[in-house]
């Protein structure tokens, strides 16, 4: 059963429920995953990532956010306790997203046994939108999402806080501080947002903290947000115990990058340590799966299943050293081991979703085939004209690109593909081996191509002819046999740790979605429910229940969540 009663912020008007599941009638358009893979969002992605690491520095508002308020926070529910919910990785296709927010809005849930009532603190872990940080992107794969789910505040007054991540970066933060930092009306769906700045702290029940970091996409932590927490520490001691929210699973990430972890090592070393807190537990997105690593200080969980496609868990590794011993900080904290003790999905599953990749590649990415035909028709028609010995009219060289640009384009393109690690990471000679081989394999697939298309008799018709057959015949045929190879590599390539994003990005997996119902008691015993959901819902249906606080859809075919893994209790 849905609230009886919804409270509104003064002048606050009522949101009108709609009455079918038209865009128009829900204010917002619901999406398809992400296309990665389409040559368009390829190109348009990574120009927008090559400007983000080119002129960051210059669009980084965070020394702006100075003038900002720098108030803390504080939450506690009505028996001196809290229930916490913690979520990442969400703007993205709308089955997906929306199936996370309606479980996290429903005034409670009942998971194998455990009878959990809706939070009254929702922590956004980063990477609210998808692919980048337009208005229109934030508005219909997030926020318009997650209005539906819970369209006005109940009793209870939700609070919001949200960490930026990566792709909230994009555009300088800009879309991301007009949403979850304002002085005025300051609502999302339901909840209230409950920060001032891009990082916040949170004052929790019975001396637990909440803190949430903003690194700008893993560079640094400016000098205004460490003497925000600088103030912070002032509130702590040796009774404190510390969540702390981050953007990317960093410990994870230094097993390659042996810099990865610094920033949040520099925090808890120069800011939380000397007051004699201790930091009990880390939380992050960024790898869109749930994972967790346990130590002799600290739990270490990436949690980042709240609508993205899956990333897979089967490469994790079983134990890592945080912070890793080959890091080049001098300061580094005592290096100490972590086990992974659970993950979600299990390691044989994300294998077996792996070998997806060959039917979901072509269907999940338009015009990913088509870019390899384009390519192929390309190689062919260069090929051609080398093996039959013969240059053609004016009209024919300008359409027969030399045979060696030709190459030199996919060999160097396969092996950019790959991925060869920068100067930040360890770089691994399979990077360029594989990436090399995967450009062979395509020169060699359009070698035989070549032989098979100068057995036919369109090579001989005039010109322009057997450049249309191509085009029409050819390009489309090789373009599928092309994508096929291309999945091949990508499932090779990623036994051997190379290209695993693309092998998962590639396939834009709905399914296996997770994230955190955290409770805090009054004596201070935090439990961890990891709620995982194996499959999300596809169809919906308006909610006939009209009540204010009701979600506007439902799912046709109930959800059935469930915990990743038992409880888990700090105290």
């Amino acid at each position: 059963m849905s609230d009886d009663h919804a409270e509104h912020a003064p002048g606050e008007r009522a949101v009108r429920r709609p009455r079918s599941l038209d865009p128009i009638e829900l204010g917002f358009t619901p999406r398809k995953p992400v296309p990665w893979l389409a040559p368009f969002l390829l190109i348009s992605t990574g120009i927008r990532t090559l400007l983000a690491m080119l002129f960051g520095a210059y669009l980084d508002k965070r020394e702006l956010q100075n003038a900002l308020d720098s108030k803390l926070a504080k939450q506690v529910g009505p028996d001196g306790g809290l229930w916490l919910d913690y979520v990442a990785d969400l703007g993205d296709g709308f089955n997906a997203t929306y199936s996370v927010a309606y479980l996290l809005a429903q005034p409670e849930l009942e998971v194998d046994g455990h009878r959990l009532p809706r939070a009254q603190t929702l922590v956004m872990g980063g990477d609210q939108v998808y692919p980048s940080a337009a208005y229109e992107a934030y508005e219909d794969r997030c926020k318009g999402p997650y209005q539906a789910a819970l369209p006005v505040k109940p009793p209870g007054k939700p609070t919001l806080f949200a960490v930026p991540g990566n792709h909230d970066w994009y555009d300088g933060l800009t879309a991301f501080l007009r949403l979850f930092v304002r002085s005025r009306d300051r609502n999302f769906g339901g909840w209230g947002t409950g920060q001032s700045r891009s990082y916040f702290a949170v004052e929790l029940p019975a001396d637990w903290w909440l803190l949430g970091l903003d690194d700008q996409s893993g560079s640094y932590l400016d000098d205004p947000q460490l003497a925000y927490f600088d103030e912070v520490a002032r509130r702590l001691g040796p009774q404190s115990r510390v969540i702390l929210a981050v953007p990317a699973p960093t410990w994870v990430k230094a097993v390659d990058h042996p810099t990865a972890y610094d920033s949040i090592d520099y925090f808890i070393r120069t800011i939380v340590a000397p007051t004699g807190a201790h930091v009990r537990l880390l939380i992050s997105g960024d790898q869109h799966h749930y994972a967790r690593y346990a130590g002799p200080e600290r739990q270490l969980i990436t949690c980042g299943g709240g609508g993205a496609y899956l990333y897979p868990t089967h490469q994790l590794r079983e134990r890592i050293e945080v912070p890793p011993r080959d890091t080049l900080s001098r300061r580094a904290s005592r290096t100490r081991p972590y086990d992974l003790v659970a993950r979600f999905p299990d390691a044989a599953r994300s294998r077996r979703y792996g070998w997806g990749i060959f039917h979901r590649l072509p269907r999940r990415n338009p015009g990913f085939g088509t870019l390899l035909g384009t390519l192929h028709v390309l190689l062919m028609l260069a090929m051609a004209g080398v093996a039959a010995n013969r240059v053609g009219g004016t009209e024919q060289r300008l359409f027969s690109v030399p045979l060696a640009m030709m190459l030199v384009v996919t060999l160097l393109g396969a092996a950019l593909f790959a991925k060869p690690p920068n100067a930040g990471g360890k770089r691994h000679a399979r990077h360029w081996i594989l990436g090399v081989g995967h450009g062979l394999a395509h020169v060699g697939l359009a070698a035989a191509g070549t032989w098979a298309w100068l057995q036919l008799p369109f090579y001989d018709w005039p010109w322009p002819l057997p450049v249309v057959a191509a085009a029409v015949l050819y390009g489309p045929v090789s373009g599928l046999v092309a994508s096929q190879l291309v999945a091949a590599y990508l499932l090779v390539a990623g036994a051997f740790g190379v290209n695993l994003n693309e092998l998962f990005a590639g396939q834009g997996i709905e399914d296996s979605k997770a994230f955190l119902r955290m409770r805090i008691d009054p004596d201070g015993t935090l439990t961890i429910y990891p709620i995982a959901v194996d499959r999300v819902a596809r169809d919906w249906q308006l909610n006939p229940d009209n009540s204010p606080t009701a979600s506007w859809l439902t799912p046709k075919t109930p959800l059935t969540p469930r915990l990743a893994e038992p409880p888990i209790t700090l105290t």
